[in-house]
């Protein structure tokens, strides 16, 4: 799972990957709009459906809280 999701963060933005810091939005990795294209490529690459109330900026501030919550909504 953890690989999936890294490949589909490489796609967004390879300097995803390579982010240690605590927030993708403040260091302009991602916004918005990435975050809606990335929640509909891991809709499609787990075969889910992503609720709303779980599409919220601290479940994407980092690669660590993306798989975090991909391995909740996957269980």
């Amino acid at each position: 799972m953890e690989e999936k999701v890294m490949e589909l963060l490489k796609e967004i933005d390879e300097e995803i990957l390579e982010f240690e810091g605590e927030n993708l939005f403040e260091a302009g990795l991602l916004d918005s709009f990435l975050v809606i294209e990335l929640v509909s490529e891991l809709e499609d690459a787990f075969d889910i459906e992503i609720d709303a109330k779980y599409v919220l900026e601290e479940n994407f501030r980092t690669k660590e809280n993306i798989i975090k919550l991909m391995k909740k909504l996957t269980e």
